[in-house]
């Protein structure tokens, strides 16, 4: 068992599973990870206005056959997560606000595209259903690392970033 700060309990910790990340990493808090998806928010607003600005350019150019990419917008969160998780800073422009980034833990290997944009993914089906948001909140409470449920799945963690 780790020692426990002052003031705070042992935490019960079952035999067999890995319920802390290896040494080079430190877990992310859930105030900051909350503080920098509400920042995220500005941001994927911004990219969408922007894209949607480009699309309307495009569909204009092109006498309204481009207007049917204004289908992607619903995935502009996705797709500005897929591209900077995904991408060399490992983390959206509010992680590297709040001095975060997400890795894979045993590794420490950047994420690729496609499993950011699925890590993004899971995060809202999550959120748009208060059940499966208060179950994935409730696994980064209960964990030492602080790894939420759509973490898991995917094997990703948040961790400070050095």
């Amino acid at each position: 068992m780790q020692n426990p700060q002052p003031g705070y309990a042992q935490r019960f910790e079952a035999p067999g599973y890995a319920t802390a990340l290896p040494i080079p990493f430190v877990r992310a808090s859930l105030g900051g990870r909350t503080v920098a998806y509400l920042l995220d928010i500005l941001f994927i607003f911004g990219f969408t206005a922007l894209l949607t600005l480009v699309i309307t350019v495009v569909g204009v150019v092109t006498f309204g056959l481009g207007w049917t990419l204004f289908a992607v917008l619903p995935a502009s969160g996705i797709i500005y997560s897929a591209i900077t998780v995904g991408g060399p800073k490992q983390s959206t422009i509010g992680q590297r606000m709040m001095g975060l980034r997400t890795v894979a833990p045993e590794s420490g290997a950047r994420v690729d595209v496609i499993t950011a944009a699925v890590h993004a993914l899971l995060f809202y089906v999550a959120i748009s259903t208060f059940l499966l948001w208060c179950v994935d909140i409730a696994f980064g409470l209960m964990r030492s690392d602080r790894r939420l449920g759509h973490d898991l799945l995917l094997g990703l963690a948040v961790v400070h970033a050095r």
